[in-house]
């Protein structure tokens, strides 16, 4: 897809509610929320809510009162995925009948020691994809990974390419203890919602792979993709709850936007960072183009 207006452009932000919005999250917030409004497009917000135990009480709610603090406007309901269950049931049971999945029994220790490192941790060795396991509630399910390249063309990294097979292997869709994986949930509701196109964290690259994958079993037509830099801390860490990212000022959110700019590349004017909210946003949404963005995959900040 071009930066020339697209009618029907349809975009999103997905955080997950497992802590206050940090500085990370604000700069994929951002940059899915320009580039949706630089379009003419929609601007949907999505609460990606099926890790309980990863999740924080009240996170939700802060992560959207915060998002109406900065300025943000989204143009739908917020869709929550804890509520939808029953749709992921019904994407996994289509794949099932086309063969496409697989009931898995191996222990995080099996598979350690059969498998082989990977791009993203352990290559599953395959042991359980020609067993013939039923389908039960205490086994895992995982999707079968062709062996071939695929490829895309992200709007800001380029082309970019993996074998899923051999470098990431055929991964899970849903967990043994009954719980979803994002990459299943991600590809439903982006479906759900049509989407068009996501602006995300440049983290997530790998697992467009995956995402393109699962399009292609469920029938879904590919959306198009722009990965932002990540902003990393001074040991090269991803910003997050994990990493101690400390959450967003809420007394100054024209400061923490200006930020996220400067952070993407641009020059912010003295008079835009000084300014209100609305100064702010005319100015971003004015100045946003995906050409002047920093093409690195991740920013120490």
């Amino acid at each position: 897809m071009t930066d020339d207006i697209v009618k029907d452009y349809r975009g999103r932000f997905a955080p997950s509610p497992t802590g206050a919005l940090h500085f990370g999250s604000l700069v994929a917030a951002i940059g899915s929320y320009l580039d949706a409004r630089k379009n003419n497009g929609a601007w949907l917000v999505r609460m990606e809510d099926i890790d309980p135990p990863r999740e924080v009480a009240g996170a939700a709610d802060d992560i959207l009162k915060t998002l109406e603090l900065f300025g943000f406007e989204w143009d739908e309901p917020v869709m929550y995925q804890s509520r939808r269950h029953d749709i992921y049931n019904d994407a996994i049971e289509s794949l099932s009948e086309k063969e496409f999945v697989y009931a898995c029994t191996c222990s995080r220790k099996e598979i350690s020691s059969a498998g082989k490192p990977g791009l993203e941790g352990t290559i599953y060795p395959g042991t359980c994809r020609y067993a013939g396991n039923k389908f039960n509630k205490e086994h895992a399910v995982r999707v079968i990974t062709p062996k071939l390249r695929l490829t895309f063309e992200d709007r800001l990294q380029g082309l970019k390419t993996c074998n899923l097979h051999d470098e990431i292997g055929d991964f899970v869709l849903r967990r043994r203890d009954g719980l979803f994986a994002y990459q299943l949930a991600v590809v439903v509701d982006d479906a759900e919602q049509n989407i068009t196109d996501i602006v995300r964290g440049s983290d997530l690259l790998l697992s467009t792979f995956r995402q393109i994958h699962l399009q292609s079993m469920l029938g879904i037509d590919r959306v198009d993709y722009c990965h932002l830099p990540i902003a990393v801390n001074e040991k090269g860490e991803k910003l997050s709850k994990q990493t101690s990212a400390p959450p967003l000022d809420k007394k100054n959110p024209v400061s923490e936007l200006v930020r996220a700019m400067m952070f993407l590349g641009y020059k912010v004017p003295k008079a835009v960072s000084k300014g209100d909210l609305d100064q702010f946003w005319t100015w971003a949404l004015k100045t946003w183009d995906l050409r002047k963005l920093v093409k690195n995959e991740a920013i120490a900040c």
